[in-house]
């Protein structure tokens, strides 16, 4: 069902049981007054619409005002409080906030139960959400733009490339497939739109402002945007934020969130800290040092371990050779008394605030 077609059903429900005529727009700015928005279009800036296994609780009173203002008699307003929500219910129209459906397309959703997520697997979302995402990003939406990007991005194994490259070209020169090969013809075909539609989805989030959209650019197409900007409002991990960096071959970004991430007390990034960017600055070396074993982690520990020729660690029932694997501890040259003071109390101040 598209968002049309709701609209002319609630058209068509509130009319038949009011005896009144209402404007498309007013079923709009309805349901805008049932799901608590001011207007539709502040609806549609902020949330889709959905249908999903739940009830939804609204806003009677609102819807009551809106019918006031939009110039009905208070006898169709209480009709339309008592009927609208029927109407909702039956249909099981709930509303999705936008940046709830991105962190669950993204997968970093909290634990939390979010109830429009019900029946819902592998990302298979309702007709009129998809198309209430779709207007909203032709409206200039950044947000439904990077939502629609994550539901035509390819997984970790390049599902944009299944199908045949092969009978595709064979298609396209005109030859009549059919059985398997029209199949993987079509399937690669669907990949390559999938693609197609992931890039320019991405690339408009990421001109409007997504900080997410630009990273993965950055991450996906190096696009080193996101780097170039003063500033950055970014939840993600910023031990991933500095691997993108790295591979771009920005240093200076690489320690900077590097270093966000070692204050967030990411020991893993304290070592490579010392290691990789260390050199200038040894007070700061031993900072990261004794702020690692406030968390419980000796950077000076070797860590060496025995494994077989396939890297996994070595296990005696299974025998045969064994080779050695790990690291060696940081080494750093000793401070003075001053300097070592100064470096344990920074340490600590820093432990304190994270």
């Amino acid at each position: 069902m598209a968002i049309k077609e709701l609209a002319y059903a609630a058209q068509q429900h509130l009319q038949a049981g009011t005896g009144g005529s209402f404007k498309r727009a007013h079923i709009y700015e309805l349901l805008a007054a049932f799901f608590g928005f001011n207007s539709y279009a502040a609806l549609t800036g902020q949330a889709v619409l959905t249908e999903y296994g739940g009830g939804a609780e609204g806003d009677g009173q609102a819807v009551g005002k809106r019918c006031a203002k939009l110039g009905f008699t208070s006898t169709i307003a209480q009709l339309v409080v008592s009927l609208l929500p029927v109407f909702i219910a039956e249909r099981r129209i709930g509303l999705v906030p936008l940046s709830d459906l991105v962190a669950w397309l993204r997968d970093d959703c909290t634990e939390e139960y979010f109830e429009w997520r019900e029946g819902y697997r592998n990302k298979t979302l309702s007709p009129i959400l998809l198309d209430g995402l779709t207007d909203a990003a032709n409206k200039g939406n950044a947000l439904a733009h990077y939502a629609l990007a994550l539901l035509t991005a390819p997984d970790d194994e390049g599902d944009h490339e299944l199908g045949s490259s092969y009978w595709y070209s064979q298609g396209l020169a005109g030859r009549v497939l059919v059985g398997v090969e029209k199949e993987w013809s079509d399937a690669y075909a669907r990949g390559l739109e999938m693609a197609k539609a992931y890039s320019v989805h991405l690339r408009e989030a990421a001109r409007l402002g997504n900080e997410q959209a630009l990273l993965d650019l950055a991450e996906r197409f190096g696009d080193a945007a996101f780097f170039e900007r003063s500033h950055h409002d970014v939840s993600d991990d910023p031990w991933r934020v500095a691997e993108i960096a790295d591979r771009l071959g920005r240093p200076s970004d690489t320690r900077k969130w590097l270093t966000a991430a070692a204050e967030t007390g990411d020991t893993e990034a304290m070592r490579r800290l010392i290691e990789e960017f260390g050199h200038a600055d040894l007070q700061q070396c031993w900072t990261w040092l004794y702020l690692a074993r406030l968390f419980g982690t000796d950077l000076t520990a070797s860590e060496h371990y025995a494994i077989h020729e396939d890297g996994s660690r070595y296990n005696d029932d299974v025998g045969g050779p064994a080779f050695l694997d790990g690291r060696d501890g940081v080494k750093l040259v000793p401070l003075d008394p001053k300097q070592d003071a100064a470096a344990r109390r920074a340490a600590e101040a820093l432990f304190q605030q994270i």
